[in-house]
């Protein structure tokens, strides 16, 4: 069970000093909550690689701090909330030469209430990462956009909260035999299953990709799948059957895959952002560079969220729509408003109707200017109608 080792409050209204509340904790996973108080006037203080850093917290026999970049911690992540978790008790062995690498993961997440600790929007690592005297930081560049913050609910009287979560693979104790239990592999053990393939019994072909993959696991999280596999669905009995995905890239199907067998969000954001790496014509453009890396992760999101969708995996939907919230852009939000009011996703109907409604009358022009905005204007004119009530009514307020 994770443990709660305690709260750093970061106040702008006090020079932006960071005051923390440790508990004493014990165990190998636990989590340590980020206050940030005044968010505008710390985001003024500080400049692009400037930060504001917890105090000390424990988790794993290791002391922790965080560090938060209101304005990103290096140009490549203007615009964005930098978060980065450091290993302050970096050691070397007897010797003076080999690094005591410390093997952990950590996420971080915005959540609505304290009192609550329930997760929002979550960044971080399925992976174990080493900690070490060379490399004693790791974290997220790119956490969140700085104006997606400031227009969501997360932000309330200019305050939000970050929950880091952190789970210490190895401890200074390994060899020592104590009896704490270690930390529940449970997820790297369903993915592993899913990677090795091991007792796999059927096989979907996407594109021209192929995933091997487990009737009980898929059936026990999707009642989708479950009518799929074992139910009035069930499209064959062989063990050797092969089923046709259609209207779905591979890439996404993965995504899906990955969330069904390890209950966390897939890592792909990233690797689709590698993938798509600027061009040195690119660099040079500077914010048009922001745009087209967003529409990139946007559009991922949107057929992830569409897929969520199609398999009843309302967890999954939700995480989608949360971060869909986080990133909508001028270029696509007409889409996005569609595609939520298709697939009944409230909340991010409703985020998208408030960046609209928020846009200067040049920017609301472009938004009309796109495809997408044709399509809610011919499909579903109720929107429309919707969205001009809340621009009249926010014009006489």
């Amino acid at each position: 069970m994770s443990s709660f080792t305690g709260v750093s409050v970061a106040d702008g209204n006090n020079q932006s000093i960071c005051e923390t509340s440790a508990v004493d904790a014990s165990g190998d996973s636990g989590y340590h909550l980020f206050m940030v108080k005044a968010y505008s006037r710390i985001k003024d203080l500080l400049s692009m690689g400037e930060c504001v850093a917890s105090g000390s917290f424990t988790i794993g026999g290791h002391d922790w701090l965080i560090e938060y970049y209101p304005n990103g911690d290096n140009p490549h992540c203007a615009g964005f909330i930098s978060l980065f978790l450091t290993l302050l008790d970096t050691d070397v062995d007897v010797d003076g030469d080999v690094e005591k690498a410390v093997e952990a993961k950590f996420s971080f997440s915005l959540i609505d209430q304290v009192e609550k600790q329930m997760p929002m929007y979550v960044r971080g690592t399925s992976e174990t990462r080493s900690f070490s005297g060379s490399a004693p930081t790791w974290g997220n560049g790119r956490f969140v956009r700085t104006d997606a913050l400031e227009r969501s609910a997360d932000l309330r009287s200019d305050c939000f909260t970050i929950r880091c979560d952190v789970v210490v693979c190895n401890t200074k104790d390994d060899d020592a035999g104590g009896n704490e239990a270690l930390p529940s592999g449970i997820q790297q053990d369903f993915s592993s299953l899913l990677q090795n393939k091991v007792g796999s019994d059927v096989t979907f072909q996407v594109g021209d990709e192929t995933f091997a993959a487990h009737r009980c696991v898929l059936a026990a999280r999707s009642t989708v799948f479950m009518a799929q596999l074992f139910g009035p669905m069930k499209e064959g009995t062989a063990s050797s059957s092969v089923i046709h995905i259609k209207d779905m890239e591979a890439k996404v199907f993965k995504a899906l895959l990955s969330f069904v067998y390890t209950d966390s969000f897939p890592e792909m954001y990233e690797e689709i952002m590698e993938e798509n790496a600027m061009s040195e014509a690119a660099e040079e453009q500077g914010q048009e560079v922001e745009e087209v890396e967003d529409e990139t992760g946007l559009q991922w999101l949107l057929d992830l969220l569409v897929a969520a969708d199609r398999y009843d995996l309302q967890r999954l939907k939700f995480i989608c729509e949360k971060q869909l919230s986080q990133r909508i852009g001028v270029s696509l939000v007409a889409s996005v408003l569609a595609l939520a009011e298709q697939h009944h996703c409230h909340g991010l109907k409703a985020a998208c109707l408030k960046f609209i409604q928020a846009q200067s009358p040049s920017r609301l022009q472009t938004v009309m200017a796109t495809d997408g905005w044709d399509h809610v204007y011919t499909t579903y004119p109720s929107l429309v109608n919707e969205f001009i009530a809340k621009l009249i009514a926010s014009t006489q307020k």
